[in-house]
């Protein structure tokens, strides 16, 4: 393909993708087709010789997108947002056509740098601590999700709790990893590949009207793993957990960590974008314990998977976990001590050019636009709670300070599951849901740019003529 021809095919994959946008309202949200459906229309092997780039549109017509789930279409409001946009897809198109490999600074100077100084606008806009910006001694990178930057936070945790031994001899003590009931399944998973294992973390318990961690708990569960000889290695906080969008207390919590001097880590992968505004980061109240903290601008902030956003106080604790050096990737920048390289932060070696999406992003929407967004997300949540409490059948499960709302028929776990079937059978709406207190709860998630309020109110008006359909006449409002 020459710079020509890739112009045309260019042209038309853009307009594939405009298109698309544009018809998602008339499409159902999931798919309606059984397992098997996009395997058995594939061939079983490659063409022999090439196709023209109109064949392969038309299958992605066809073939593809019938068997998707439309993670950007308005009535999407299952799991949290997989947000992107215009500019991010851009964005995305320019690094891909670059190909830069951004493992070094020596390998990409202005990957690095980009990247830096666009962690250091997102610090800003979030009013994250001082000590999170790349002037000091902490600073940010991307990772390719909240997952991972659990992992790194749990990999320098375990390299100071065993004062540098970690790197050289492994897991050779009990270290321990604490978090809340309601915490990511990432972070278990992180203990996992950690060597710590299963039993290496330490459920808390939450308040049963908050679902957030309860401080004395986590304290008394510290106190016990010391007292058998344990170490305690490092303290998961959440704001926006996953089931209800929960926030833990981190002040409580950071002087807690600070008093037995644990990592603590504070994955805000959701509910992080909500600080873009001010009258939201009182859910950051605290942030100035922490020793790492991330948020995905690919779920709530208009850019497309994947871009998680890490930052720690001391980037030295994680260069000296992580860094490996052998002879073929020494250089002189690296070697003078005054460049980045991002390969010490992270897992793998190899990493792309994602802080270009972000830039596009950040760009294109400026500061008032990205809070517009919010903003928008949290209003309409609120319009769709106020229509839950407005209907005797139903109730609130939990609090919703963002953009998710979690409630439930009151008539109990099976009439509210079949809602919940009927309601996504339908094609309009997606949504999920999770179990609060015990209790099977429906969760729907505000959050792609193209739903609008008579989306939501779609979506009440189905569940509420369904329920009709469900509960008995004695169980309806006579309003």
């Amino acid at each position: 393909m020459d710079p020509e021809e890739f112009r045309r095919a260019g042209h038309a994959v853009v307009d594939w993708i405009a298109d698309y946008w544009s018809t998602l309202d008339a499409r159902p949200v999931t798919s309606q087709d059984p397992p098997g459906t996009v395997a058995a229309a594939l061939p079983t092997g490659p063409p022999t010789a090439g196709e023209s780039i109109e064949a392969v549109l038309a299958d992605l017509d066809s073939v593809v997108t019938p068997g998707l789930t439309h993670w950007q279409h308005p009535g999407f409001f299952a799991y949290f947002p997989a947000n992107t946009s215009g500019p991010s897809v851009l964005g995305d198109l320019v690094s891909s056509g670059l190909g830069v490999q951004g493992m070094l600074w020596a390998t990409g100077p202005a990957c690095t740098e980009l990247e830096t100084r666009m962690l250091d606008w997102l610090a800003g806009l979030l009013d994250l601590p001082e000590r999170f910006h790349s002037s000091g001694r902490g600073g940010g990178v991307i990772q390719d999700s909240a997952s991972s930057a659990a992992l790194v936070a749990t990999l320098a945790a375990l390299h100071r709790a065993s004062r540098g031994r970690w790197r050289g001899v492994g897991v050779d003590r009990r270290y321990r990893a604490y978090t809340s009931t309601q915490g990511h399944s990432s972070i278990e998973k992180a203990a996992r590949i950690a060597g710590l294992g299963d039993e290496g973390v330490r459920p808390v318990e939450v308040d049963p009207e908050t679902q957030a961690m309860c401080p004395a708990a986590l304290r008394a569960a510290i106190e016990a793993d010391l007292a058998a000889g344990e170490v305690p290695a490092i303290v998961v906080a959440t704001i926006g957990t996953t089931s209800t969008s929960a926030v833990d207390p981190l002040p409580e919590i950071g002087a807690i960590c600070a008093e037995y001097g644990v990592w603590l880590h504070v994955d805000a992968a959701y509910a992080g974008a909500a600080a873009v505004c001010p009258e939201l980061r009182w859910s950051h109240a605290g942030l100035e314990y922490a020793d790492s903290y991330c948020f995905d601008p690919h779920k709530w902030l208009l850019t497309g998977f994947d871009c998680d956003a890490f930052w720690v106080a001391d980037a030295a604790e994680v260069v000296e976990a992580l860094t490996v050096l052998p002879e073929y990737l020494r250089n002189a920048a690296t070697e003078s001590g005054a460049v980045i390289d991002y390969r010490d932060w992270q897992v793998p070696l190899g990493r792309r050019f994602r802080a270009l999406k972000l830039w596009f992003v950040l760009r294109w929407y400026g500061v008032e636009g990205l809070r517009a967004h919010i903003r928008s997300g949290v209003a309409l949540a609120a319009r769709f709670a106020d229509r839950i409490r407005a209907d005797d059948r139903f109730e609130l499960t939990a609090p919703h300070p963002f953009s998710l709302v979690c409630f439930r028929l009151r008539a109990g776990d099976e009439p509210s599951a079949a809602l919940l079937e009927r309601v996504n059978a339908t094609g309009r709406v997606y949504l999920t849901h999770t179990r609060v207190g015990g209790r099977y709860t429906l969760r729907l998630a505000v959050g792609s740019p193209q739903t609008r309020e008579e989306h939501v109110d779609e979506a009440w008006e189905l569940l509420r003529t369904t329920a009709d359909g469900l509960l008995p006449e004695g169980d309806r409002p006579t309003r």
